[in-house]
Protein backbone atom coordinates (compact mmCIF):
# COMPACT_ATOMS: atom_id res chain seq x y z
CA UNK A 1 0.00 0.00 0.00
CA UNK A 2 2.88 2.39 0.89
CA UNK A 3 4.28 2.62 -2.63
CA UNK A 4 0.68 3.72 -4.00
CA UNK A 5 0.97 6.72 -1.47
CA UNK A 6 1.97 10.47 -3.06
CA UNK A 7 5.89 10.71 -2.01
CA UNK A 8 5.35 14.82 -1.90
CA UNK A 9 3.37 17.39 -4.29
CA UNK A 10 3.96 19.48 -7.14
CA UNK A 11 3.77 22.47 -4.90
CA UNK A 12 5.81 21.66 -2.63
CA UNK A 13 9.05 20.75 -4.78
CA UNK A 14 10.77 23.73 -4.30
CA UNK A 15 10.18 24.30 -0.83
CA UNK A 16 10.95 20.71 -0.58
CA UNK A 17 14.52 20.80 -2.34
CA UNK A 18 15.80 23.60 -0.11
CA UNK A 19 14.88 22.36 3.16
CA UNK A 20 16.72 18.77 2.42
CA UNK A 21 19.25 21.01 1.10
CA UNK A 22 19.53 22.05 5.12
CA UNK A 23 19.88 17.95 5.69
CA UNK A 24 23.47 18.51 3.74
CA UNK A 25 24.52 21.86 5.36
CA UNK A 26 24.84 20.03 8.86
CA UNK A 27 25.95 16.83 7.97
CA UNK A 28 28.96 18.92 6.48
CA UNK A 29 29.27 20.34 9.78
CA UNK A 30 28.92 17.33 12.16
CA UNK A 31 31.21 15.33 9.81
CA UNK A 32 33.75 18.17 9.82
CA UNK A 33 33.75 18.29 13.49
CA UNK A 34 35.16 14.44 13.50
CA UNK A 35 38.19 15.82 11.40
CA UNK A 36 38.69 18.42 14.28
CA UNK A 37 39.30 15.84 16.82
CA UNK A 38 42.47 15.30 15.06
CA UNK A 39 43.94 17.89 13.69
CA UNK A 40 43.72 19.16 17.68
CA UNK A 41 44.74 16.59 19.03
CA UNK A 42 47.65 17.71 16.59
CA UNK A 43 48.02 21.05 16.87
CA UNK A 44 47.16 21.96 20.01
CA UNK A 45 48.18 19.23 21.72
CA UNK A 46 44.58 17.78 23.10
CA UNK A 47 44.42 14.01 24.21
CA UNK A 48 41.58 11.92 22.56
CA UNK A 49 39.26 12.65 25.47
CA UNK A 50 39.95 16.02 25.51
CA UNK A 51 39.43 16.61 22.27
CA UNK A 52 36.06 14.61 22.57
CA UNK A 53 35.22 17.86 24.13
CA UNK A 54 34.22 19.37 20.37
CA UNK A 55 31.25 16.75 20.24
CA UNK A 56 30.32 17.98 24.05
CA UNK A 57 30.24 21.63 22.78
CA UNK A 58 28.61 20.91 19.56
CA UNK A 59 25.66 18.14 21.22
CA UNK A 60 25.79 20.01 24.41
CA UNK A 61 24.34 22.82 22.40
CA UNK A 62 20.98 20.77 21.28
CA UNK A 63 20.36 20.54 25.17
CA UNK A 64 20.18 24.12 25.27
CA UNK A 65 18.60 24.97 22.18
CA UNK A 66 15.72 22.46 21.00
CA UNK A 67 13.20 23.59 23.14
CA UNK A 68 13.52 27.51 22.66
CA UNK A 69 13.76 26.40 19.08
CA UNK A 70 10.68 24.37 19.17
CA UNK A 71 9.00 27.41 20.49
CA UNK A 72 10.09 29.62 18.16
CA UNK A 73 9.08 27.34 15.44
CA UNK A 74 5.23 27.42 16.98
CA UNK A 75 5.21 31.37 17.19
CA UNK A 76 6.47 32.22 14.22
CA UNK A 77 6.34 28.85 11.75
CA UNK A 78 8.60 26.20 9.32
CA UNK A 79 10.68 29.31 7.37
CA UNK A 80 11.26 31.44 10.80
CA UNK A 81 12.79 29.12 12.18
CA UNK A 82 15.04 28.05 9.32
CA UNK A 83 16.39 31.47 8.48
CA UNK A 84 16.83 31.92 12.80
CA UNK A 85 19.17 28.48 12.97
CA UNK A 86 21.17 29.39 9.49
CA UNK A 87 21.53 32.95 11.33
CA UNK A 88 23.36 31.48 14.21
CA UNK A 89 24.97 28.45 11.65
CA UNK A 90 26.44 31.03 9.84
CA UNK A 91 27.73 32.71 12.97
CA UNK A 92 29.03 30.17 14.70
CA UNK A 93 31.68 29.18 11.79
CA UNK A 94 32.66 33.03 11.40
CA UNK A 95 33.70 33.23 15.11
CA UNK A 96 36.46 30.49 14.24
CA UNK A 97 38.42 33.30 12.95
CA UNK A 98 38.93 35.50 16.49
CA UNK A 99 39.69 31.64 17.56
CA UNK A 100 42.12 30.84 15.81
CA UNK A 101 44.02 34.00 16.12
CA UNK A 102 43.77 33.59 19.63
CA UNK A 103 44.76 29.55 19.97
CA UNK A 104 42.33 29.35 22.18
CA UNK A 105 40.28 25.39 22.38
CA UNK A 106 38.07 27.11 24.80
CA UNK A 107 37.28 30.11 22.13
CA UNK A 108 36.49 26.91 19.89
CA UNK A 109 34.63 25.60 21.57
CA UNK A 110 32.37 28.76 22.34
CA UNK A 111 32.18 28.82 18.29
CA UNK A 112 31.43 25.36 18.31
CA UNK A 113 28.56 25.93 20.42
CA UNK A 114 26.89 28.56 18.27
CA UNK A 115 27.47 26.69 15.43
CA UNK A 116 25.37 23.70 17.45
CA UNK A 117 22.73 26.03 18.33
CA UNK A 118 22.04 26.69 14.85
CA UNK A 119 22.24 23.54 13.85
CA UNK A 120 19.91 22.19 16.55
CA UNK A 121 17.52 24.96 15.64
CA UNK A 122 17.45 23.53 11.97
CA UNK A 123 17.04 19.72 12.90
CA UNK A 124 14.01 20.61 15.51
CA UNK A 125 12.63 22.91 12.37
CA UNK A 126 13.66 20.33 9.30
CA UNK A 127 12.07 17.50 10.39
CA UNK A 128 8.66 18.42 11.10
CA UNK A 129 8.94 20.42 8.16
CA UNK A 130 9.67 17.99 5.56
CA UNK A 131 7.14 15.62 7.07
CA UNK A 132 4.26 18.39 6.75
CA UNK A 133 5.34 18.46 3.32
CA UNK A 134 2.75 15.39 2.10
CA UNK A 135 0.70 12.99 3.44
CA UNK A 136 1.67 11.69 6.96
CA UNK A 137 2.17 7.97 5.91
CA UNK A 138 4.91 8.75 2.88
CA UNK A 139 6.67 10.80 5.96
CA UNK A 140 8.89 7.96 6.86
CA UNK A 141 10.06 8.04 3.19
CA UNK A 142 10.19 11.48 2.94
CA UNK A 143 12.45 12.06 5.86
CA UNK A 144 14.63 9.22 5.28
CA UNK A 145 15.07 10.54 1.71
CA UNK A 146 16.01 13.97 3.17
CA UNK A 147 18.51 12.65 5.51
CA UNK A 148 19.76 10.89 2.52
CA UNK A 149 21.07 14.27 1.56
CA UNK A 150 22.63 14.45 5.08
CA UNK A 151 25.18 11.58 4.46
CA UNK A 152 26.20 13.61 1.16
CA UNK A 153 27.32 16.34 3.47
CA UNK A 154 28.90 14.21 5.79
CA UNK A 155 31.17 12.62 2.86
CA UNK A 156 31.76 16.25 2.19
CA UNK A 157 32.67 17.54 5.18
CA UNK A 158 35.44 14.52 5.71
CA UNK A 159 36.88 15.22 2.02
CA UNK A 160 36.62 18.84 2.79
CA UNK A 161 38.93 18.44 6.26
CA UNK A 162 41.41 15.85 5.12
CA UNK A 163 42.19 18.29 2.44
CA UNK A 164 42.37 21.36 4.32
CA UNK A 165 43.40 19.84 7.87
CA UNK A 166 45.34 16.59 7.89
CA UNK A 167 47.55 17.15 4.37
CA UNK A 168 50.60 15.01 5.21
CA UNK A 169 53.17 17.11 6.73
CA UNK A 170 51.05 20.88 7.25
CA UNK A 171 50.13 20.59 10.88
CA UNK A 172 52.48 22.92 13.09
CA UNK A 173 51.69 23.31 16.05
CA UNK A 174 49.97 26.79 16.89
CA UNK A 175 49.04 26.81 12.45
CA UNK A 176 45.67 27.46 12.90
CA UNK A 177 45.24 29.21 9.17
CA UNK A 178 43.88 26.15 7.33
CA UNK A 179 40.68 26.43 9.86
CA UNK A 180 40.22 30.01 9.33
CA UNK A 181 40.26 29.31 5.59
CA UNK A 182 37.70 26.52 6.07
CA UNK A 183 35.66 27.88 8.11
CA UNK A 184 34.83 31.09 6.53
CA UNK A 185 34.22 29.38 3.00
CA UNK A 186 31.26 27.44 4.88
CA UNK A 187 30.03 30.21 6.53
CA UNK A 188 29.60 32.23 3.52
CA UNK A 189 28.23 29.63 1.67
CA UNK A 190 25.21 28.92 4.31
CA UNK A 191 24.82 33.03 4.31
CA UNK A 192 24.06 32.63 0.82
CA UNK A 193 21.76 30.22 1.86
CA UNK A 194 20.02 31.78 3.96
CA UNK A 195 19.79 35.03 1.53
CA UNK A 196 17.86 32.26 -0.84
CA UNK A 197 15.53 30.74 1.21
CA UNK A 198 14.39 34.18 2.30
CA UNK A 199 13.05 34.82 -0.98
CA UNK A 200 11.34 31.34 -1.06
CA UNK A 201 7.56 31.46 -1.10
CA UNK A 202 6.24 28.49 1.18
CA UNK A 203 2.57 27.11 0.03
CA UNK A 204 0.19 27.10 3.42
CA UNK A 205 0.85 23.95 4.78
CA UNK A 206 -1.85 21.08 6.32
CA UNK A 207 -0.40 19.40 9.92
CA UNK A 208 0.02 15.88 8.24
CA UNK A 209 0.06 13.95 11.77
CA UNK A 210 -3.80 15.46 12.04
CA UNK A 211 -6.18 12.76 10.69
CA UNK A 212 -9.96 12.66 9.94
CA UNK A 213 -11.95 10.33 12.08
CA UNK A 214 -12.93 8.43 8.33
CA UNK A 215 -8.85 7.89 8.02
CA UNK A 216 -8.89 6.39 11.03
CA UNK A 217 -11.10 4.05 10.54
CA UNK A 218 -9.72 3.23 7.19
CA UNK A 219 -6.25 2.90 8.45
CA UNK A 220 -7.45 1.13 11.75
CA UNK A 221 -5.31 3.52 13.67
CA UNK A 222 -6.16 4.49 17.49
CA UNK A 223 -5.50 8.39 18.83
CA UNK A 224 -6.27 9.35 21.85
CA UNK A 225 -6.42 12.96 21.85
CA UNK A 226 -7.06 14.08 25.19
CA UNK A 227 -3.32 12.82 26.19
CA UNK A 228 -0.85 15.06 27.05
CA UNK A 229 2.61 15.03 25.01
CA UNK A 230 4.14 12.69 27.39
CA UNK A 231 1.30 10.24 28.18
CA UNK A 232 2.59 9.00 24.56
CA UNK A 233 4.95 6.22 25.47
CA UNK A 234 6.21 5.78 21.83
CA UNK A 235 7.07 9.58 21.46
CA UNK A 236 8.86 9.08 25.11
CA UNK A 237 10.69 5.78 23.64
CA UNK A 238 11.34 8.00 20.25
CA UNK A 239 13.49 10.35 22.63
CA UNK A 240 15.06 8.11 24.57
CA UNK A 241 16.13 5.51 21.34
CA UNK A 242 17.21 9.49 19.86
CA UNK A 243 19.63 9.91 22.75
CA UNK A 244 21.39 6.63 22.41
CA UNK A 245 21.11 7.15 18.52
CA UNK A 246 23.37 10.07 18.38
CA UNK A 247 25.38 9.09 21.55
CA UNK A 248 26.69 6.08 19.53
CA UNK A 249 26.88 7.90 16.38
CA UNK A 250 29.44 10.90 17.80
CA UNK A 251 31.63 7.87 19.26
CA UNK A 252 31.76 5.87 16.35
CA UNK A 253 32.63 8.79 13.98
CA UNK A 254 34.58 10.33 16.89
CA UNK A 255 37.49 7.84 16.68
CA UNK A 256 37.11 6.55 13.33
CA UNK A 257 40.23 8.22 11.95
CA UNK A 258 41.91 7.46 15.33
CA UNK A 259 41.36 3.64 14.60
CA UNK A 260 42.18 3.77 10.72
CA UNK A 261 45.79 5.68 11.88
CA UNK A 262 46.46 2.98 15.17
CA UNK A 263 44.99 -0.28 14.15
CA UNK A 264 45.42 -0.25 10.31
CA UNK A 265 48.71 1.97 10.18
CA UNK A 266 47.16 4.89 7.83
CA UNK A 267 48.75 8.55 8.16
CA UNK A 268 46.00 11.07 9.30
CA UNK A 269 45.00 11.67 5.91
CA UNK A 270 44.42 8.68 4.37
CA UNK A 271 42.24 8.24 7.31
CA UNK A 272 40.56 11.02 6.74
CA UNK A 273 40.07 9.67 3.42
CA UNK A 274 38.64 6.62 4.49
CA UNK A 275 35.97 8.46 6.06
CA UNK A 276 34.50 9.70 3.05
CA UNK A 277 33.53 5.87 2.19
CA UNK A 278 32.68 5.36 5.67
CA UNK A 279 30.28 8.44 5.12
CA UNK A 280 29.43 6.74 2.01
CA UNK A 281 27.87 3.90 3.35
CA UNK A 282 25.71 5.98 5.40
CA UNK A 283 24.30 7.21 2.04
CA UNK A 284 24.28 4.03 0.85
CA UNK A 285 22.05 2.54 3.56
CA UNK A 286 19.50 5.48 3.58
CA UNK A 287 18.75 5.62 -0.03
CA UNK A 288 18.74 1.36 0.20
CA UNK A 289 16.53 1.88 3.62
CA UNK A 290 14.33 4.39 1.23
CA UNK A 291 13.80 2.01 -1.05
CA UNK A 292 12.98 -0.97 1.44
CA UNK A 293 10.82 0.86 3.42
CA UNK A 294 8.23 0.98 0.54
CA UNK A 295 7.60 -3.33 0.99
CA UNK A 296 8.81 -3.86 5.20
CA UNK A 297 7.51 -1.60 8.11
CA UNK A 298 10.07 1.19 8.87
CA UNK A 299 10.27 0.06 12.52
CA UNK A 300 10.97 -3.58 10.95
CA UNK A 301 13.83 -2.35 9.16
CA UNK A 302 15.22 -0.18 12.35
CA UNK A 303 15.41 -3.32 14.37
CA UNK A 304 17.26 -5.01 11.77
CA UNK A 305 19.30 -2.56 11.46
CA UNK A 306 20.39 -2.29 14.93
CA UNK A 307 21.05 -5.81 15.38
CA UNK A 308 23.08 -5.01 12.21
CA UNK A 309 25.09 -2.26 14.11
CA UNK A 310 25.33 -4.57 17.19
CA UNK A 311 27.43 -7.57 14.84
CA UNK A 312 29.65 -5.05 13.07
CA UNK A 313 30.67 -3.79 16.63
CA UNK A 314 31.34 -6.92 18.07
CA UNK A 315 33.99 -7.64 15.22
CA UNK A 316 35.54 -3.61 15.39
CA UNK A 317 36.17 -4.40 18.92
CA UNK A 318 38.29 -7.70 17.80
CA UNK A 319 40.97 -5.78 15.79
CA UNK A 320 41.37 -8.47 13.03
CA UNK A 321 42.85 -6.30 10.58
CA UNK A 322 40.97 -5.71 7.68
CA UNK A 323 38.07 -7.81 8.92
CA UNK A 324 37.27 -5.34 11.42
CA UNK A 325 37.76 -2.37 9.47
CA UNK A 326 35.11 -3.24 7.06
CA UNK A 327 32.91 -3.77 9.79
CA UNK A 328 34.06 -0.53 10.92
CA UNK A 329 32.68 0.93 7.65
CA UNK A 330 29.49 -0.96 7.81
CA UNK A 331 28.65 0.13 10.95
CA UNK A 332 27.77 3.54 8.97
CA UNK A 333 25.12 1.48 6.69
CA UNK A 334 23.00 0.30 9.41
CA UNK A 335 23.68 3.51 10.98
CA UNK A 336 21.83 5.16 8.09
CA UNK A 337 18.16 5.08 8.94
CA UNK A 338 18.07 5.27 12.47
CA UNK A 339 17.51 8.84 13.20
CA UNK A 340 15.28 9.78 10.62
CA UNK A 341 13.55 6.62 11.33
CA UNK A 342 13.24 6.99 15.13
CA UNK A 343 12.04 10.44 14.35
CA UNK A 344 9.40 10.02 12.46
CA UNK A 345 8.06 6.85 14.19
CA UNK A 346 8.08 9.87 17.15
CA UNK A 347 5.93 12.02 15.71
CA UNK A 348 3.53 9.60 14.36
CA UNK A 349 -0.22 10.49 15.68
CA UNK A 350 0.14 13.25 17.94
CA UNK A 351 -1.85 15.58 16.24
CA UNK A 352 -1.47 19.22 17.56
CA UNK A 353 1.42 17.55 19.48
CA UNK A 354 3.28 17.53 16.66
CA UNK A 355 5.39 20.35 16.68
CA UNK A 356 5.94 20.62 20.30
CA UNK A 357 7.35 17.22 20.64
CA UNK A 358 9.77 17.54 17.54
CA UNK A 359 12.40 19.56 19.86
CA UNK A 360 12.07 16.89 22.38
CA UNK A 361 13.38 14.38 20.09
CA UNK A 362 16.01 16.81 18.48
CA UNK A 363 17.00 17.09 22.24
CA UNK A 364 17.93 13.57 22.47
CA UNK A 365 20.95 14.58 20.05
CA UNK A 366 22.60 15.40 23.65
CA UNK A 367 23.44 12.14 23.62
CA UNK A 368 26.41 12.62 21.65
CA UNK A 369 27.74 15.47 23.83
CA UNK A 370 29.17 13.06 26.51
CA UNK A 371 29.42 9.27 25.08
CA UNK A 372 32.77 10.80 22.74
CA UNK A 373 34.62 11.36 25.89
CA UNK A 374 33.50 8.16 27.59
CA UNK A 375 34.69 6.09 24.65
CA UNK A 376 37.90 8.29 24.36
CA UNK A 377 38.66 7.40 27.96
CA UNK A 378 38.84 3.65 26.51
CA UNK A 379 40.20 4.98 23.20
CA UNK A 380 43.51 6.17 25.12
CA UNK A 381 44.35 2.66 26.03
CA UNK A 382 43.20 0.67 23.06
CA UNK A 383 40.81 2.45 20.36
CA UNK A 384 39.25 -0.99 19.86
CA UNK A 385 38.10 -2.14 22.38
CA UNK A 386 36.01 1.09 22.87
CA UNK A 387 33.16 -0.01 20.39
CA UNK A 388 32.62 -2.31 22.97
CA UNK A 389 30.34 0.01 24.17
CA UNK A 390 28.16 1.50 21.11
CA UNK A 391 26.34 -1.98 21.39
CA UNK A 392 24.44 -1.07 24.28
CA UNK A 393 22.92 1.62 22.46
CA UNK A 394 22.24 0.05 19.49
CA UNK A 395 20.24 -2.87 22.33
CA UNK A 396 18.20 -0.05 23.28
CA UNK A 397 17.33 1.47 19.90
CA UNK A 398 16.57 -2.22 18.65
CA UNK A 399 13.68 -2.63 21.72
CA UNK A 400 12.37 0.93 20.14
CA UNK A 401 11.97 -0.86 16.69
CA UNK A 402 10.67 -4.03 17.94
CA UNK A 403 8.23 -3.09 20.62
CA UNK A 404 8.24 0.46 21.91
CA UNK A 405 7.32 2.26 18.55
CA UNK A 406 3.80 1.51 18.90
CA UNK A 407 1.18 4.03 19.33
CA UNK A 408 -0.72 2.76 22.24
CA UNK A 409 -3.95 1.45 21.64
CA UNK A 410 -5.96 1.70 24.71
CA UNK A 411 -8.26 4.17 25.59
CA UNK A 412 -9.96 4.74 22.22
CA UNK A 413 -10.74 1.24 21.77
CA UNK A 414 -12.09 1.04 25.58
CA UNK A 415 -14.43 3.93 25.00
CA UNK A 416 -15.54 2.01 21.80
CA UNK A 417 -16.04 -1.23 23.72
CA UNK A 418 -18.06 0.38 26.48
CA UNK A 419 -20.56 2.38 23.71
CA UNK A 420 -21.36 -1.32 21.95
CA UNK A 421 -22.23 -2.95 25.58
CA UNK A 422 -24.70 0.18 26.20
CA UNK A 423 -26.08 -0.10 22.47
CA UNK A 424 -26.36 -4.15 22.84
CA UNK A 425 -28.32 -2.96 26.47
CA UNK A 426 -30.78 -0.49 24.68
CA UNK A 427 -31.58 -3.37 22.31
CA UNK A 428 -32.00 -6.20 24.86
Amino acid sequence: MMNKISFTEKRFLVTFVFVTSLFMLWGIAHSMSDVLNKHFQNVLNLSKANSGLIQLSVFGAYAVMSIPAGIFMKKFGYKAGVLFGLILFATGTFLFVPAANEQSFTFFRVALFILGCGMATLETVAHPFVASLGDQRASDRRINFAQSFNAVGTMIGPALGSYFLLRANTEVAGDLSSVKALYVGIGSFIALVAVSFAFVKVPALVDPHVVSAADLEKENVDTEPGKKLFQHRHFVWAAIAQFFNVAAQAGTWSYFINYGHEKMGFTDQKAGNFMVIFMGMMALGRFVGTFLMKYIAPNKLLSYFALGSIAMCLIVAQSWGWSSYIALLMINFFFSIMFPTIFSLGLKNLGSHTQQAAPFISMGVVGGAFFPFIMGLIANHDVAKAYYLPIVCYFVIFLFGYKFYEVKKGTARKIRAVVKEEELEIKN
